[in-house]
């Protein structure tokens, strides 16, 4: 079943896009609008319940196939602040460089995502 998408794709398209192009200049709305977009779109391009990737506050997904948790702590877990995340999912940013400086935070054997971002211009 394909995951259900909360965000309109033209407007998560345009949020992406507005932030690409000027990361410092976006408001609050926007940013959120962007990440709930590339979490939901990260979700439909690699779907699964495998690995739980958060973006506190904004917003939180499962992906990648495999076996899934069903309670508790996930074991696959990454988590990222907005402009880290952004910065992956739109290619200004790479997973390597982000995970070593501890802007991304990984645990388990299946959270580098370094085979499926970036998301935009791929």
């Amino acid at each position: 079943m394909a995951p259900r998408r909360r965000t309109d794709p033209v407007l998560g398209a345009a949020a992406v896009a507005a932030w690409t192009a000027d990361p410092d200049g976006v408001d609050a709305a926007t940013v959120a609008t962007a990440v709930r977009f590339t979490l939901e779109e990260l979700t439909a391009r690699h779907p699964g319940r495998a690995v739980e990737v958060r973006v506190p506050p904004y917003g939180a997904t499962q992906c990648l196939d495999g076996p899934a948790h069903t309670r508790g702590t996930p074991p696959n877990v990454v988590e990222a602040e907005a402009p880290t995340w952004l910065g992956l999912v739109t290619g200004t940013a790479r997973w390597a460089e982000e995970a070593a400086s501890g802007r991304v935070r990984c645990s388990g054997g299946r959270s580098d995502l370094s085979a499926v971002l970036p998301l935009v211009g791929s």
